[in-house]
């Protein structure tokens, strides 16, 4: 089966539902999110069968890369992190009917819902496509269409001035970084007279090649990745996009969108960092960008009191990593090191499960703890003891405590700056996971040696499908934490 097939798949997954919930008369519609979650289960499995083209490439095959290890783990990692999503969305379901519009007179009294499990599956296809990407035009109209399946699930809560605020920022920003990217693929186009990546990238290898135009159209490129991803000093619309979108769509924008930036980051800085007249350059300005985004996200989670407007700096800080990563890229001088893509793509994974279990705890506490607030989870190892050891594994893995996955994330990511004699960038990152250690520690500190607040001693229930992918990821961030190699092995 071509490996196309799976995004073909995903969108149809994703019309059904529409489908379903426009004719069917469906008592409970959170069934919709429980057959989007299976759906992606099945096409999850046919990651392991797919095949790239037989002969010479043509039609499709000239925006769409051949599969690789790589490749299919990121479509791995998109659909992982869907499945997860749409759990959350079933805890979330009571608040998402609460703040949205009144239905009309005779409507399902769940009106709303079925586009809310949907629009995940789209995004999904777009992320998947994104990893297969090999041209500057199915670059662009894959990265746009998880953008604008995100511009609508930020501002879904329609009663809620803080989702509808968040929405309308993402909207505008988001919409001026793309125009900074269209015009940086414009006089990318220019310089090198081609839109398919290995052929920019050995036109950008050559010493004919302008360097102030080429500069130029990466500083527009990079501007627009840099909000995508989160980067300072383009970061400023994530604590409050963040803090207003619904908490399953936080999840997802949290994972879905820097997973897709980063997989944009990686292909389109590959070719520049492979010129030789432009790798000096290029590196300086990463360099420089990775260790503002790790000291301002870190640094200004510290004094944040609302949890999902921590995760957003910690978000930002994480992307710091992300980027260190890619600006010490080894040389050819340099022997026995890991790869930028091996670092990212694993330090892409750990994110996603530690990232998504911490979600996924808040998501589920939502209905029982009316705040957001830190301090609404003192206690929460008396009231219930899984949700507290799944965040404290979350934190503890956030954070890069040994024996997590977290841990040999940051250990990887430091390791290419010693090998690269990045110092500095060491230095800032040294600092920045100092600083984590405090913020996502005194967290668990609240949980388990504070007491409840005075009226908050109810023990709380948990759905046990989410009993079960709390536990499910809490034995993968382990897992992955003794054993490394074993992750590193599915995409090396």
């Amino acid at each position: 089966m071509p490996v196309y097939y799976l995004e073909f798949l995903v969108v149809a997954l994703g019309l059904v539902l529409l489908m379903v919930d426009a004719f069917a008369k469906l008592e409970d519609k959170r069934s919709l999110a429980r057959l989007g979650a299976l759906g992606l289960a099945v096409v999850f499995c046919l990651l392991f069968v797919v095949k790239g083209p037989e002969a010479a490439e043509g039609g499709i095959w000239r925006f769409y890369a051949a599969p690789d290890k790589l490749s299919l783990f990121f479509k791995g990692l998109a659909l992982l992190s869907t499945i997860l999503v749409l759990i959350m969305a079933i805890d979330y379901t009571p608040i998402v009917m609460a703040q949205t519009a009144n239905p009309e007179a005779g409507a399902h009294h769940q009106s709303g819902l079925g586009e809310f499990f949907a629009l995940p599956l789209f995004a999904c296809a777009g992320l998947m496509w994104m990893s297969s990407a090999n041209h500057l035009v199915s670059i662009f109209v894959s990265l746009e269409t998880v953008s604008i399946t995100f511009y609508i699930l930020v501002a879904y809560l329609r009663r809620n001035v803080g989702s509808l605020e968040a929405g309308v920022k993402y909207l505008i920003l988001g919409a001026l970084s793309t125009g900074f990217l269209v015009y940086g693929f414009a006089w990318l186009f220019g310089v090198t007279g081609s839109m398919e990546l290995t052929s920019i990238t050995e036109m950008l290898a050559k010493d004919s090649v302008n360097p102030t135009a080429a500069l130029f159209a990466f500083a527009l490129i990079l501007i627009a990745l840099a909000f995508k991803l989160g980067a300072a000093p383009f970061h400023l619309w994530i604590p409050d996009v963040y803090q207003g979108a619904p908490t399953p769509v936080t999840a997802f924008l949290s994972v879905g969108s820097k997973a897709a930036a980063t997989m944009v980051t990686l292909r389109l800085v590959s070719p520049f960092l492979a010129s030789a007249p432009l790798v000096g350059k290029i590196t300086a300005i990463l360099v420089v960008v990775a260790i503002l985004t790790l000291l301002v996200g870190n640094f200004a989670a510290l004094p944040q009191r609302n949890f999902k407007r921590l995760l957003a700096y910690s978000s930002i800080g994480h992307s710091g990593f992300l980027l260190m990563a890619l600006a010490a890229a080894p040389r050819a001088s340099v022997e026995n090191s890991l790869s930028s893509s091996t670092v990212i793509a694993f330090y892409l994974g750990a994110y996603l499960l530690m990232t998504l279990l911490a979600f996924l705890v808040l998501s589920s506490l939502r209905s029982a703890i009316s705040g957001e607030e830190i301090d609404s989870y003192r206690g929460l190892a008396k009231r219930s003891p899984l949700h507290a050891a799944a965040l404290l594994v979350a934190m503890a893995s956030l954070a890069g405590i040994p024996l997590t996955v977290g841990f040999f994330g940051k250990f990887f990511a430091f390791k290419m700056a010693i090998d690269a004699g990045q110092w500095g960038l060491l230095g800032a990152a040294l600092v920045a996971a100092a600083a984590g250690f405090y913020y996502y520690l005194k967290i668990a500190v609240s949980m388990y040696f504070s007491d409840p607040a005075e009226g908050d001693n109810t023990v709380i229930r948990l759905n046990p499908l989410t009993g079960i992918a709390m536990v499910v990821l809490m034995i993968l961030i382990l897992v992955a934490g003794i054993a490394p190699g074993v992750v590193v092995g599915l995409f090396s």
